[in-house]
C-alpha cells in the first residue's frame, strides 16, 4: 500500500517562509496566501509562480484548505 502526505497549511506555509515571505508559525492557509501575494505585489517572490504551478499539478494531495486559498488568493493574484 502506498502512503502519500498530504500538504496542509504547515506544509505551504513552510513553502513560502523557504521563498521568504514572513508568516508567523500557526498562520492559516489563507493568511499564508494573502501573505504571499502581497509581498509578491509589493517587491516580488522568486519562484512563488513556480510553486502555484508545481502545486496546481498535484492538486489532488493539497487539503481543500490550500487548494481554496490558491484559488481564492494566488491563482487570481498572479496572472
Amino acid at each position: 500500500m502506498m502512503i502519500v502526505e498530504l500538504i496542509d497549511h504547515e506544509d505551504f506555509r513552510e513553502r513560502l517562509v523557504a521563498l521568504g515571505v514572513q508568516i508567523s508559525e500557526h498562520a492559516c492557509a489563507d493568511t499564508c496566501a494573502r501573505m504571499a501575494l502581497r509581498k509578491h505585489v509589493e517587491v516580488g517572490v522568486p519562484g512563488l509562480q513556480e510553486l502555484v504551478r508545481e502545486l496546481v499539478m498535484h492538486s489532488d494531495i493539497l487539503l481543500p484548505s490550500v487548494r481554496q486559498a490558491l484559488d481564492k488568493y494566488l491563482l487570481p493574484g498572479l496572472r
